[in-house]
């Protein structure tokens, strides 16, 4: 089959009730666009656990602060369809902001507590009501079988997680592991802000969040090792960091000595005009 795109919620339900009467099962993969091979990684990934497969490209206006990027965000839908194509996906969802939010619209959707108070939480007020909001919608608009989020956004998938098991929403909630360059570097639509020079320092965040892993699983006491993976981040040349902390793997709650049972460092920094986020899984020896 061939991609299809389609712009109205009327089009999108109508081709999945197709799929549905045929026997088919249905994912979801929700994007912002200006896709790169980790958005692919998900469709294929998402190909492993249903006979059809949409992926969603809408920049959402509502989980961006008035002075982060939503004006500048990187709109590349001809370039988009032709990547999901090429990735024998069958329909991209492409709404309009006045399609997902219409005259009138007044209901929010947020996640309270440690799920979203803390990392992006705390660094953009918000955000993640703005997620909460948005996904709801796409997951109730399409109602696939199962949706796919990448691990990257680690925090937004354990809060996906968190209001589609609250709010009984009948969709499998997948995560997909990091994919990352050549480098280190983990894939990323703001990837493309960054310079040349900037480009070749990026890595840093890969290679201080490995070394600081690797340490942590064998025992050592969190407290200089994050002292000193601040002083390598920041003198490589990131500023500010919003965060680098260690938190548990599914409370998202604070590590501050030893790590004893699977949790997560989390890194947030900004390389220029690019604010960059990264994780690692830390599995105690």
């Amino acid at each position: 089959m061939s991609l299809t795109t389609v712009h109205t919620v009327a089009d999108l339900r109508a081709t999945v009730a197709n799929w549905r009467a045929e026997g088919l099962r249905v994912a979801l993969v929700p994007t912002m666009g200006a896709l790169h091979d980790g958005h692919i990684s998900l469709t294929h990934l998402a190909r492993e656990h249903a006979d059809r497969v949409i992926v969603s490209i809408f920049v959402n206006p509502t989980q961006f602060a008035p002075n982060e990027d939503f004006g500048a965000y990187p709109r590349t839908l001809p370039a988009d369809q032709k990547l999901l194509g090429d990735a024998g996906v069958e329909l991209c969802f492409a709404p309009s902001v006045e399609e997902m939010y219409p005259d009138g619209f007044a209901t929010k959707v947020s996640v309270d507590g440690a799920m979203t108070n803390v990392l992006c939480g705390a660094a953009r007020p918000g955000h993640f009501d703005g997620v909460a909001q948005v996904v709801t919608k796409l997951l109730l608009q399409a109602l696939p079988d199962c949706a796919i989020f990448g691990q990257k956004d680690y925090q937004q998938l354990m809060v996906i997680r968190r209001f589609s098991a609250d709010l009984n929403i009948p969709v499998e909630i997948i995560g997909a592991k990091i994919l990352r360059e050549d480098d280190g570097l983990a894939m990323s639509s703001r990837n493309r802000y960054l310079t040349p020079d900037e480009r070749a320092i990026a890595p840093t965040l890969n290679k201080v969040l490995g070394d600081i892993t690797a340490k942590a699983a064998r025992g050592a006491e969190l407290g200089p090792l994050l002292a000193k993976g601040r002083e390598d981040i920041l003198s490589a040349g990131f500023d500010p960091i919003d965060y680098l902390e260690v938190r548990d793997a599914e409370t998202l709650e604070l590590i501050s000595d030893t790590v004893t049972k699977p949790a997560r460092i989390f890194v947030a920094a900004r390389l220029g005009k690019a604010r960059l986020i990264d994780n690692h899984a830390i599995e105690p020896a």
